[in-house]
């Protein structure tokens, strides 16, 4: 499993591998928004946890469709199947690889861009713990429609839109988490205990979904 987990971060890391890519994604959207909504710093602070959460989404959702690709390439997927390590612990190495390649560089990156944002400390605090603890479930959601899709030669399409509806939840609580931390009266521990759930939650149902959906498709 530690062979698996650093081979996918190599893999992840390389050049087209997919990392980079959304980082400077992330990046991207967060430095063109100041020149849309123009010199207002004021509004830039207040609107600025849930803009790093959407670029931190959108940025996530880029390499979803190769969670599976090489093995599927490769014919490595129908190993994994008939192997007896259970897939399901293959998916869920698998996702925590593409999560510390992806969702953990988005995170440890929020803290700059939301300085660029104009963000209060708290503000940049919030947002960064409630982007690393929602994140892992971007991934965990990802696998499911990752698994579903890895057949279809031009996949990454269908993830997002497979996925996309089911992250919702996790922007909602994760931005209204970052913004009850500056947002007086409103509570930050309520949201962002629903988050780590909905994480804790998609730890378990993503993987063995996931699982479910590549065992169908090596059959």
């Amino acid at each position: 499993m530690l062979a698996l987990f650093l081979r996918d971060l190599k893999l992840a890391t390389r050049a087209g591998g997919g990392a980079l890519t959304g980082l400077l994604f992330f990046t991207a959207v967060i430095a063109v928004i100041p020149f849309g909504l123009g010199p207002d710093l004021k509004l830039l602070g207040r609107i600025g946890p849930a803009m790093l959460w959407i670029g931190a989404l959108l940025a996530s959702l880029l390499g979803l469709d190769r969670l599976f690709q090489a093995e599927r390439e490769d014919g490595a997927l129908d190993v994994m199947a008939m192997q007896e390590t259970p897939l399901v612990l293959v998916v869920l190495v698998k996702c925590a690889a593409h999560w510390a390649a992806t969702g953990l560089p988005l995170a440890l990156l929020s803290p700059l861009l939301g300085l660029f944002l104009n963000m209060e400390p708290a503000a940049i605090g919030a947002t960064f713990l409630t982007l690393l603890a929602g994140t892992p479930a971007i991934t965990l959601i990802g696998a499911m429609g990752a698994a579903v899709a890895v057949a279809l030669p031009r996949g990454g399409l269908l993830v997002s839109i497979l996925v996309l509806p089911l992250v919702i939840p996790v922007l909602i609580f994760g931005v209204g988490a970052a913004l009850a931390a500056v947002e007086e009266p409103a509570p930050f521990l309520p949201p962002f205990l629903i988050l780590m759930a909905l994480t804790l939650f998609f730890a378990v149902v993503g993987p063995l979904s996931a699982a479910a959906a590549l065992r169908a498709q090596a059959d």
